[in-house]
């Protein structure tokens, strides 16, 4: 819908990715006119360079790993070959699909859409292309985008995971720099596509933002299936001659590959956008807020990855969500950035929800903790995946913090974050019945053992 030029809307929203969007949808639903501005697709990162592109190269990397381990399941199959284009069709197609669904809500919403770069030229009006855009309340969602190291270029075989994400051939070998959530992903996803893959991660450990025991697992997991990682390795330069590139660490030590993944984690996008020049705080360059998502300039609100915290896209969606009911005078409660749910969709999935044993002791002082072993889990043992759930609770009080690993771990994460939500005791989950066989019933047996009437574990 064209937007009228004298129009002064009751919010304006800049970024049209999970936040955006959200907070544009929920506003309109609530009675509010909405104007959406997005200089690219509607949907953002998630949508087009994050969440369900990578998600959807990780589904076919498992279909490959199937392929080739099928004979361990008495069925007698063969891997060929990953054809690029193909995966690029299927992963193309779902992204195709979740974005007219996407454009249908916005539009049946009525939300004023205008495409075109904005920038904040007062903290009432969004400009877009020399037309001035004015709103009650404005929302910025401008999101982030992928960092590299000062004096590493991006460009040819040295890529972030947006290039990564629509590369025509599976290279023979990758060095992936950083071990974070995007770093491991994109290295399972070599892997399995046949890749020779070597992880270089400057912190002492892979995904150093989960529980120690977490790291380790995924460090054997990741061992067992040869993916190589150099914890405490730092780069000191990386060379590209004709199709390979030569990467130097700070210990001497050389590696070629015929791809480096740049994964060192992603900025905010608000370089140029005149949020400064509009009095607004901020902070190497992230947006500040307080706990209701206000900046310091009054009727000016931020959400997602431009605010600092976990850059997670339901992360953005529900402080989208909580922005538009904010506006409309709901008065919604404030975001428990600890109660957010995280997962990591490498093999094997990581899922975590609330604190980690080292934060639990930092708060809390006194912690129980308890680990599940998969291998005490039918439908575990059916899926043949290794790993555990761990359940830490706050001295004899409730569960503050589950972590998991293991396939498909991501899809229990659910009834975790219930469980950290309402700060329920081992006791109240110990009497819920969980069904069998699932991997649902690894909760339940934790939580089990934590209440001190382990059935299938050691208490």
């Amino acid at each position: 819908m064209a937007a009228d030029a004298g129009q002064t809307y009751d919010i304006v929203v800049l970024g049209g990715g999970s936040g955006g969007y959200a907070c544009a949808l929920r506003a309109a639903e609530l009675g509010a006119s909405v104007a959406l501005v997005e200089k690219g697709k509607l949907g953002g990162t998630c949508l087009h360079q994050g969440c369900i592109p990578t998600k959807a190269l990780l589904h076919a990397a498992e279909i490959a790993d199937s392929a080739r381990d099928g004979a361990k399941f008495g069925v007698k199959t063969t891997f060929e070959s990953v054809d690029m284009g193909g995966v690029h069709s299927y992963k193309d197609g779902v992204v195709s699909r979740l974005h007219k669904g996407l454009q249908g809500l916005v539009k049946a919403a009525s939300i004023d859409y205008i495409e075109g770069a904005g920038v904040l030229t007062a903290p009432d009006t969004v400009t877009v292309g020399g037309r001035a855009v004015k709103g009650r309340n404005v929302v910025l969602a401008t999101g982030s985008t992928a960092k590299s190291l000062p004096g590493l270029e991006i460009g040819g075989r040295i890529m972030t995971s947006d290039q990564a994400l629509s590369i025509d051939f599976v290279p023979a070998r990758v060095v992936v720099l950083g071990g974070g959530v995007i770093g491991v992903e994109f290295a399972s996803v070599f892997k399995s596509f046949g890749a020779e893959v070597t992880i270089v991660e400057a912190l002492p450990r892979l995904v150093a933002a989960e529980d120690e025991a977490i790291s380790k697992q995924l460090e054997r997991s990741f061992r067992k299936r040869k993916i190589a990682a150099k914890t405490g390795a730092k780069l000191t330069n990386a060379t590209q001659q004709g199709d390979v590139v030569t990467v130097s660490l700070e210990s001497g030590e050389t590696l070629e590959a015929d791809l480096l993944l740049v994964a060192v984690g992603r900025g905010p996008v608000t370089a140029g956008l005149c949020y400064e020049e509009r009095g607004i705080a901020m902070d190497r360059g992230f947006v500040t807020t307080d706990e209701r998502l206000r900046t310091n300039v009054p009727g000016v609100y931020a959400v997602g990855d431009i605010v600092p915290g976990l850059q997670l896209a339901h992360r953005g969606f529900a402080q989208g969500i909580f922005v538009a009911e904010e506006i409309a005078g709901k008065n919604p409660a404030p975001i428990e950035e600890s109660g957010i749910p995280r997962v990591t969709y490498c093999d094997p999935e990581i899922a975590s929800v609330g604190l980690t044993e080292a934060q639990a002791r930092k708060k809390h002082g006194e912690v129980a903790t308890y680990e599940y072993n998969l291998g005490g889990n039918g439908r575990s043992q059916i899926l043949q995946t290794q790993g555990f759930v761990k359940v830490v609770r706050a001295a004899n009080g409730p569960v503050v913090g589950v972590h998991m690993i293991g396939a498909r771990m991501g899809e229990q994460v659910g009834e975790a974050q219930l469980i950290v939500g309402w700060e329920a005791l081992p006791d109240d989950v110990a009497t819920m019945i969980h069904a069998h066989p699932t991997q649902n019933e690894a909760l339940g047996e934790a939580h089990l053992a934590l209440a001190g009437k382990p059935l299938h574990a050691h208490a």
